[in-house]
C-alpha cells in the first residue's frame, strides 16, 4: 500500500491508559524503574532503562516520516481530503507493524494528543526530558496534549520549578498510580511510596500546572485491611485533590507476586459485592472537586463517572442500586458485563440483551459441574 519501504523500527512500550487509546506513542524509557509492587505482573524481570535521548528523537522523526507517507498516500490516490479514511485503512493493512497501526489510528483520531511512554517517565533528567518534549512539539505541532506515567516519589522529589519547565513545553498531564493512601497497604504491596510522598508528590505536579490522574485501586487492601485503605485513600485524595480520579479494580493472576500470598492464605480477596461496598464507603469520604471515571473492563459500574462534588450523589446512587439487586440479578448482571453483553446497569433491563445472559445462565446451570463464579473469573482473566 505504501509507496515506500520504510524503515519503521519505531520501538513502543507494552502499555498506555484508556483515555490515551488514540495518542501517539513515545517510548522515552523501557520498563519500571521499581518493578517491585507485589499487585503487578507486568516488568518482572525486565531490567528498567533510560533510552538515549538521541534514539527517542530518532523515533519522533520516524513517526513523522510515517504520517507525511500516509497523507502522500492520500494525496497519490486522490482522496488528500479524506485523511481518516486512508489512516483506517492502513491501519487494517498493516496489521503486523505497530509502528505504522498506531501512528494510523493516531491520524484517524485527529492527531491531537501523545503519551510517552513506559512506567515512569518523570524520572528522566529534567533537561532531557524537556529536550524530548520540545522535539516532539516542534516535529507535530498539531499535537495539543502530551501526557505520560509517573510515581508519586519522582514527582515529590522533582522541584515545582523543574516540572514547571515540563509544563511549558508542552507536558500537560500526569498519570500516577497511587493505588491507596494508606502505609499499611502501601508497605503489604511493597509500593515503595508512603501516603505523605503520595501527597507531596500529588501537591507539586497540581502547584506546576500539569494535571494530574491519580489511579485508586479499590479491593488492594483485601478483607483485612479493607478499613484502612478506604480511610487512607480518601485521606490522600482529599489532600492532593487531583483533577482526575480513575478507578482500576484488583484483580490478581499468576504471575503477579501477590498471587503466592493468595494462595498461602496470607491475602484474602474481597467478593465483587464487598469490592463494590469498598468503593461506596471511599466515595462517601470524598471531599475533591476532581472528576471521578470508572474508564476500565476490570470496574463493574462503568456509570461512576462525573465531576465531584456535584456527581457524588449520583454515583453513590448507582452503587446503592446494584447493592439492592438481588442475589441473582448480581449475578445476571456480573455475568453479561463480564461477557461484554452489558455495558451499564440498566442494560439489565434491555429486552434485547437480558435475553442474551439469562439463556447463558440457564446453559451454566445445566452442566453438572459448571460453577458460574469460575466462569466469570475466566472472563475477567482475559481482559488482563
Amino acid at each position: 500500500m505504501m509507496s515506500k519501504l520504510l524503515d519503521c523500527s519505531v520501538e513502543l512500550g507494552p502499555i498506555r491508559p484508556p483515555s490515551e487509546a488514540y495518542s501517539l506513542l513515545i517510548r522515552v524509557t523501557r520498563n519500571c524503574p521499581w518493578n517491585r509492587c507485589q499487585f503487578c505482573g507486568l516488568y518482572k524481570g525486565q531490567k528498567f532503562e533510560l533510552r538515549p535521548v538521541e534514539d527517542v528523537l530518532k523515533d519522533i522523526e520516524k513517526a513523522k516520516t510515517i504520517s507525511e507517507e500516509i497523507k502522500e498516500l492520500a494525496w497519490r490516490t486522490g482522496d488528500g481530503g479524506r485523511i481518516r479514511d486512508i489512516a483506517a485503512s492502513v491501519y487494517s493493512h498493516y496489521q503486523d507493524n505497530a509502528a505504522i497501526r498506531n501512528v494510523a489510528l493516531w491520524m484517524w483520531a485527529g492527531s491531537k494528543s501523545a503519551f510517552l511512554q513506559d512506567a515512569n517517565t518523570l524520572i528522566m533528567r529534567t533537561p532531557e526530558l524537556v529536550q524530548v518534549i520540545s522535539y516532539l512539539k516542534q516535529t507535530f505541532p498539531e499535537i495539543n496534549r502530551v501526557t505520560s506515567y509517573a510515581r508519586s516519589k519522582t514527582a515529590a522529589k522533582k522541584s515545582v520549578e523543574e516540572l514547571k519547565s515540563l509544563r511549558d513545553v508542552g507536558l500537560s498531564r500526569l498519570h500516577i498510580g497511587m493505588e491507596s493512601g494508606s502505609d499499611i497497604v502501601l508497605s503489604y504491596m511493597n509500593k515503595g511510596v508512603t501516603a505523605e510522598e503520595h501527597i507531596k508528590g500529588g501537591k507539586n505536579v497540581k502547584e506546576s500546572g500539569i494535571s494530574l490522574s491519580e489511579y485508586i485501586m479499590p479491593g488492594l487492601g483485601g478483607k483485612r485491611m479493607s478499613a484502612e485503605h478506604v480511610v487512607g485513600t480518601a485521606r490522600v485524595l482529599n489532600a492532593i485533590n487531583p483533577e482526575f480520579i480513575r478507578i482500576r479494580t484488583l484483580y490478581v493472576r499468576k504471575g503477579m507476586p501477590l498471587w503466592t500470598n493468595l494462595e498461602n492464605g496470607d491475602f484474602e480477596m474481597q467478593t465483587e459485592d464487598e469490592i463494590v461496598e469498598e468503593l461506596g464507603n471511599l466515595i462517601e469520604k470524598l471531599e475533591v472537586s476532581s472528576m471521578v471515571k470508572s474508564d476500565h473492563i476490570m470496574n463493574l459500574l462503568p456509570e461512576i463517572d462525573g465531576k465531584f462534588p456535584e456527581a457524588k450523589s449520583l454515583c453513590l446512587a448507582v452503587i446503592n442500586k446494584y447493592l439492592l439487586l438481588s442475589p441473582e440479578e448480581r449475578i445476571n448482571y456480573r455475568l453479561g458485563r463480564r461477557a461484554g453483553v452489558y455495558d451499564k446497569l440498566d442494560d439489565l433491563y434491555d429486552v434485547h440483551k437480558r435475553p442474551k445472559v439469562d439463556e447463558a445462565i440457564r446453559a451454566i446451570n445445566l452442566e453438572p459441574d459448571a460453577n458460574i463464579e469460575e466462569i466469570i473469573n475466566r472472563l475477567k482473566m482475559g481482559f488482563i
